[in-house]
């Protein structure tokens, strides 16, 4: 019999339900959270209050007041003694940026009752180029900073040129596997503006690499059905597609004179919600400003085309949890597996995490 002794043992920066933590994702687009106000968002099932003060600060909190657990997105942000709170909707009280109760309104003096005793989880914030990231701790009480270094995708424009989302019926390993997956483009997404049937399936072979909690595709010169990249940017162009733990995704094309630059981040809502975003960005490629409205139906279609995949799979998952997996194409999907085994246990032993990729170059037909 195998020892299943180890798979019992607790172990950090993983959950039950197979979602990372220690680990940042996106909250919310920098534009969603306006000044003064604040919005409610659900994170590996979690609720979480994303608000900005009214000097631009972005902080986050459990969306849960721990006096009738009401949400405090509810309330509205009012100074206390010069500092920005954000006030329950039910009975007043007030919580810090820091998640630490300021005030409680039913209180009187002879009461030995001190509202700092009370605490609300704090969730670490990172906001760059358009984004709001949020670390998930895999200790609840956490409230230091993270260790962990929030995503960097390199240099990027202070506001992406658009942004697309959709909600994905499937847990994020599903969403993550399905969105990477090397084989599928000619047969979910045959539009024949991109890649019609007609053009059939050509071999592929691609140089992978190890990158930071993740793999590259090492820089190459896009395929034949990227015609519309070599129009926008002439001669010379080089393609890099990336992967991160605990879900981003992100293409860089470029050249001398132009960059682009597309992101997808996968949010865990629950376990069966992926919030799916994408957003690109772009420089010196000025006709692609013109062409903008047609980057955004496209990318709808795209998007809409995998999460339809994704419900046809979720009539199989119904039955059988089990898939079957093959080289070259599902290589992929193993190594994110594999990521995330040794995450959990660079975590939970506390030590560096070690990338178990190695360079190769695979292959396949699409």
């Amino acid at each position: 019999m195998a020892d299943t002794s180890s798979a019992s043992k607790p172990s950090k920066g993983l959950t039950e339900d197979g979602f990372l933590t220690d680990s940042w994702y996106l909250g919310a687009l920098s534009d969603e959270i306006k000044r003064g106000q604040q919005e409610r968002r659900m994170i590996l099932g979690e609720p979480i209050m994303l608000a900005r003060t009214r000097a631009g600060e972005v902080f986050a909190l459990r969306d849960i007041c721990p006096h009738r657990l009401v949400p405090l997105s509810e309330g509205r942000q009012i100074d206390t003694e010069d500092e920005p709170t954000i006030q329950c909707p039910y009975h007043g009280w007030r919580f810090g940026t820091d998640g630490v109760c300021r005030l409680m309104p039913s209180l009187i003096e002879d009461q030995d009752f001190k509202a700092d005793r009370v605490k609300v989880r704090r969730y670490p914030v990172h906001e760059k180029a358009g984004m709001i990231f949020v670390y998930i701790s895999h200790d609840k009480r956490f409230s230091g900073e993270p260790d962990v270094s929030p995503p960097d995708f390199g240099a990027l424009p202070a506001r992406p040129k658009f942004t697309l989302s959709h909600m994905f019926n499937a847990h994020m390993d599903h969403a993550v596997v399905g969105l990477m997956d090397p084989a599928h483009v000619p047969f979910v997404h045959s539009q024949w503006w991109w890649r019609p049937p007609s053009a059939g399936l050509k071999p592929k072979a691609k140089r992978f690499e190890p990158s930071e909690r993740g793999w590259a595709i090492a820089r190459h010169t896009p395929s034949a059905n990227s015609l519309p990249y070599r129009l926008v940017f002439g001669g010379d162009v080089s393609t890099q597609i990336l992967f991160q733990l605990p879900g981003y995704r992100w293409e860089i094309v470029e050249n001398a004179k132009a960059r682009f630059i597309t992101l997808t981040c996968l949010t865990p809502v629950s376990t069966e919600k992926t919030q799916i975003t994408q957003l690109t960005w772009w420089q010196g490629a000025m006709l692609l400003n013109l062409a903008m409205p047609l980057l955004k139906r496209g990318g709808k279609t795209f998007l809409k085309q995998d999460a339809d995949m994704v419900d046809l799979q979720n009539q199989g998952l119904a039955h059988q949890s089990a898939m079957l997996w093959i080289d070259d194409i599902d290589v992929q999907a193993k190594w994110y597996q594999t990521l995330k085994r040794e995450w959990a246990a660079s975590r939970t032993q506390a030590r560096d995490f070690i990338n178990p990729i190695k360079p190769v170059t695979l292959r396949w037909r699409s």
